[in-house]
């Protein structure tokens, strides 16, 4: 578990940077993540009482936007289209193969922090469907076998 207070002075770095914006809450959140990987539990807080808010307000927007993480990332994201026509290609047999390859759900992080799996709505390549994001790489016309061999070399030499 990391020690979240040790961000705290590029948190604070951030809110005296960013506090006078106008709804500036998501912007600090942004700043946050980009910078530490995640917005900590410790910061949540500080984001509070430095923009007059609750922290019930400041996790409620954390926790509505999916795209915030609350802890570390995983070394690797595999972001799985489920969008219409991947899904009309097998994307659903995918995804089942992958939640049991990676032993968690379509919102989970493998045990060891190597892989985080999210599914997406759209990668804009449906002429190649199925297809898969991973590490900001598209992968079109994936075959479960192709689908083992890119997460096995993610989890064997973190080589995706």
């Amino acid at each position: 578990m990391p020690d979240d207070s040790l961000h705290l002075p590029f948190v604070h770095d951030v809110l005296e940077r960013e506090k006078a914006t106008p709804g500036a809450l998501l912007p600090v959140l942004h700043a946050i993540q980009d910078g530490v990987g995640y917005v900590p539990d410790a910061a949540v807080p500080e984001i509070a009482h430095a923009l007059n808010l609750s922290v019930a307000e400041v996790r409620g927007v954390i926790s509505f936007y999916h795209d915030f993480r609350t802890a570390p990332p995983a070394r690797h994201t595999l972001r799985l289209c489920r969008a219409e026509s991947c899904q009309s290609m097998g994307a659903e047999h995918l995804a089942a193969q992958l939640r049991e390859q990676l032993s968690l759900d379509d919102h989970g992080t493998s045990a060891d922090g190597q892989i985080a799996l999210r599914p997406v709505y759209c990668l804009g390549a449906c002429a190649c469907s199925p297809a898969l994001e991973l590490d900001g790489r598209v992968h079109a016309r994936l075959t479960p076998e192709r689908l083992r061999e890119l997460v096995n070399g993610c989890l064997e030499d973190g080589a995706c």
